[in-house]
């Protein structure tokens, strides 16, 4: 069960995902998780960098497409600034929104990675369909209150992980140094 909770790859930031590494892996399709991932939790303006990364990742090619567990309104809004496809309420772990997305994308699970900041929701929700997982860090600090004390069971498991040999120490304290 542990291992559905290990992340392929552990970056700092979405803008630290390297699209070409990507591609070289078969990669064709990116689902993206909103908050603390694209932008901070309650913000309602897409940093201009990610912007521009998503605007670089289409242009390599891939398909992208937003899966957040966040409200509908928001989450459509800002996938319209991007000009993205999006599935909001998404209630992540759950496989219907991957499924949804590479059905969106017309991409098979060998084709898609997923990125977000939260195990329990993007990594395993990814995992559970054998996608491409990559864990980023969250955004910034400011989360819902059981969002903060998941962090705190994430961070436990990302260490026995790394003591299972699953996670690299770098990636580990990548996470653990927030």
């Amino acid at each position: 069960m542990i291992d559905l909770l290990c992340p392929d790859e552990c970056v700092e930031s979405v803008l630290d995902v390297d699209l070409e590494s990507l591609g070289r892996r078969g990669i064709k399709a990116l689902i993206l998780d909103l908050d603390n991932t694209l932008l901070a939790w309650e913000a309602d303006q897409v940093p201009s960098a990610v912007s521009r990364w998503i605007d670089r990742a289409r242009d390599l090619g891939f398909k992208v497409c937003i899966a957040s567990n966040g409200t509908k309104s928001r989450v459509r809004k800002i996938a319209g600034e991007l000009g993205v496809p999006a599935i909001p309420k998404a209630v992540k772990p759950r496989k219907k929104p991957f499924r949804l997305a590479m059905e969106m994308l017309g991409v098979g699970p060998g084709e898609t990675a997923v990125i977000g900041d939260q195990v329990f929701t993007d990594v395993l929700g990814g995992n559970r369909l054998d996608l491409y997982t990559i864990l980023i860090n969250p955004v910034s600090d400011i989360e819902l209150k059981t969002t903060r004390i998941v962090r705190r069971v994430e961070n436990r498991v990302l260490s026995r992980l790394h003591k299972k040999g699953r996670i690299e120490e770098e990636e580990l304290e990548l996470r653990l140094r927030r």
